[in-house]
């Protein structure tokens, strides 16, 4: 585990409030359903907490990094239907951010680290509103803890992949 993902991670425990691990198991039945693997950070992260909410607890909270068993393609839980005019295949949420607005992560490049994408429901899959905000999870989780409960990304300080 990277030194950052290590702090980022403390933060987490002391700050916020995460759910308990998930088990080495549950990251490989998650893996074998989505077919995809999670990169060393999210691997980090879910082995430390499976979610968490970030700044006010569920349901309150801004920021609900999901549980792996609530990570789906973006195009079911903001379109309602896995079709490919709904969006595309390789856009799995990450981070409910209420009314089925999301975080999303783009594992189009096998093997990570994954994109973070603006999933706001209003304009989604329209590629040039559905931006990358930070390069990786573990850049996204810096930015959000640095944010005081903000969408950092709406202010114009977000990174463009």
């Amino acid at each position: 585990m990277s030194t950052l993902m290590k702090r980022l991670l403390a933060e987490v425990d002391q700050r916020h409030f995460p759910n308990p691990p998930a088990a080495a198991e549950e990251l490989a039945a998650f893996e074998a359903r989505v077919g995809w693997r999670l990169d060393d950070d999210l691997r980090a992260f879910y082995l430390h907490c499976d979610g968490a909410a970030l700044f006010m607890p569920w349901p309150d909270t801004n920021f609900w990094i999901l549980p792996l068993a609530q990570v789906r393609r973006g195009r079911v839980a903001i379109q309602g239907r896995d079709e490919d005019a709904n969006g595309p295949p390789d856009w799995y949420t990450l981070v409910d951010l209420q009314d089925t607005d999301f975080v999303l992560m783009d594992v189009s490049q096998r093997g990570g680290p994954y994109p973070m994408r603006d999933g706001y429901h209003g304009t989604f899959p329209d590629p040039t509103h559905t931006k990358v905000i930070a390069k990786s999870f573990g850049e996204f989780l810096e930015k959000a803890l640095a944010s005081g409960d903000d969408y950092f990304w709406l202010s114009g300080s977000t990174s463009e992949g």
